[in-house]
Parts: C-alpha cells; structure tokens; sequence
C-alpha cells in the first residue's frame, strides 16, 4: 500500500543526491526508493578524466546500461515520479536510462532533479525519452544543489 501518489526515485554515488531525495520525500509526503547499480561504482569509476572509467565510459557509449541490482519498484501506484541523479557533463548516468526501461512509466510525469558540481540539465530530457513510452511526461525540474528547507521543496513539488 502506498502513502503517497509520488515516488521519489534516486541514484546517488557519494551520497549528495540521496541527502537531498530524503529530504524532498520527506516534505513532499512521498514514498522514496533508491536506484542501485548491481556493480557499485568505486571512486576511480567516477573519475571523468580517466577514459577508461565507468562514468567516461557510459557518457562516451550511450548504448551502456548498467544493470540494476533491483527491479522491485512498485512503479504502477505512482502517477508522478521524481527522479533523481547527478549530472555528468550536462547528461543523467545511464543507470537511469536502465531503471526508465526497466518499468512501464506509461501515462506517468516523470519530474527531473539533479545535483550538479557546474553542469546544468543540457540534454537530459532528449536523452531519456527513448527510454519511456510516447505518453510518459519527462519534465526538467530542477538543479537542487545546495541546502534547500523542506518548505522551499514542498513549494515546488505543490508547484508541480
């Protein structure tokens, strides 16, 4: 059963993004689930400047798809999803491109937000439609970077 009609969906590597997804479920009323890798990522892996990491490696190879360690989302119950990532050069980590074509996300709004060490959303949205249904609503949110109050976040999410 589900308290709320909203998921906050997140994938976090040093753990920046999964602060803010709590505290944004948290002040939407929202239930919260987190996206995981079935190979976590190390800190090399996330070391763009080396060619051969993972994260240059997905961003260099969009077709990459990292499996997903679990596939128990309860998508179905949710009419809005808000999803959450850091953004690598102006894209989402193609984990979220697995985690969209691992569920049917048809007739739903899917929210963006990220955090970000300086890139902005670029085209994020462009990149995951391929991933979804021609009816699912894939909508920029926002960067929320920085400490942000639980009011500020229930302002936005109502504004939704």
């Amino acid at each position: 059963m589900h308290v709320s009609e909203i998921l906050v969906a997140y994938f976090s590597v040093s753990g920046r993004t999964a602060e803010v997804a709590k505290t944004l479920a948290k002040s939407a009323g929202a239930d919260i689930y987190e996206i995981q890798p079935a190979v976590p990522y190390t800190q090399p892996d996330l070391n763009r400047m080396n060619k051969k990491s993972r994260s240059s490696v997905e961003m260099s190879d969009k077709s990459s798809r990292p499996a997903l360690a679990d596939k128990s989302a309860d998508i179905a119950g949710y009419d809005t999803i808000l999803l959450g990532f850091l953004i690598w050069w102006y894209v989402a980590p193609t984990i979220i491109n697995s985690f969209l074509e691992n569920y049917d996300f048809s007739g739903k709004k899917i929210v963006l937000f990220a955090t970000s060490g300086g890139s902005g959303f670029g085209k994020t949205v462009d990149s995951l439609k391929g991933s979804v249904a021609a009816d699912t609503q894939i909508v920029e949110g926002k960067l929320l970077n920085g400490k942000l109050s639980e009011t500020e976040l229930k302002r936005w999410v109502d504004s939704l």
